[in-house]
């Protein structure tokens, strides 16, 4: 797929320049209305201890991208405990966002006059109650314990700050702001991403180089690590405040 045509996908359009793979002369058919950009799962340890399996799929369908994710503890069978629903525009604006648990509680923020509207349910609860965000929709979506999230995040950073010259990716240097929404916590807050470069990381017992990218906010600091070779997939997270590392599967 040529790089025009992966511009289209809006906050997800890193993918373009990231895999070559995806390379497409233009006389080959037309792309399918229905393509998986990702998918698998994520490990989340607490000490050493796995804790929490998230799978996720990103798809884009007839031009919307599309975010869904599981969340399952260890230990627990049925259903999962919460799942989550992410859709975007070709240029990236918010169409809708839920959120749902096991115990009935759940969420939804769609846009609104051109700013953010999150309804919320309570479980037990039928009335949902409002709560409007002065932001714009092309705010990102940065929920609890979802770290497909992050994912989407670095792809959106890499986007704005990285171009293909003559064949090679170029990123400038330093951080950007951006602004993003937890509907979990109802609030907003400003978040900083900085690209460090490239780290020897132990992946699974073997030692891979990918590229580290810091994650900040006020209250926290997390490094992502991402796989430039393989579409920028996040393949692991550490959050030193919590001991907590998550590792693709």
């Amino acid at each position: 797929m040529s790089l025009s045509a992966y511009l289209k996908w809006g906050t997800i359009a890193v993918l373009a320049c990231a895999v070559g793979s995806y390379a497409r002369d233009k006389k080959d058919p037309k792309p399918s209305s229905n393509q998986t950009v990702d998918s698998g799962s994520f490990g989340v340890f607490v000490k050493g201890q796995r804790v929490v399996t998230e799978s996720f799929t990103v798809q884009q369908e007839n031009g919307i991208s599309v975010v869904k994710s599981r969340l399952q503890e260890t230990g627990t069978s049925g259903g999962s405990t919460q799942k989550t629903e992410l859709q975007m525009t070709a240029s990236g604006e918010l169409v809708r966002y839920e959120w749902s648990d096991g115990n009935g509680g759940s969420l939804v923020v769609t846009p609104k006059d051109e700013f953010l509207l999150e309804k919320i349910v309570a479980p037990g609860s039928s009335k949902p109650a409002e709560q409007p965000f002065l932001m714009p929709n092309t705010s990102a979506i940065l929920d609890n314990n979802f770290f497909i999230h992050r994912e989407v995040l670095a792809w959106r950073y890499l986007a704005t700050n990285c171009q293909t010259v003559g064949g090679t990716q170029k990123c400038q240097q330093g951080a950007l702001e951006f602004g993003v929404l937890v509907p979990q916590d109802r609030t907003s807050m400003r978040v900083r991403l900085e690209l460090v470069g490239r780290e020897k990381v132990v992946i699974r017992g073997t030692e891979r180089e990918l590229l580290r990218i810091n994650l900040q906010g006020e209250t926290f600091a997390w490094t992502l690590w991402v796989d430039d070779k393989d579409q920028f997939k996040l393949m692991r997270v550490e959050i030193p405040d919590n001991n907590t590392i998550v590792l693709r599967d």
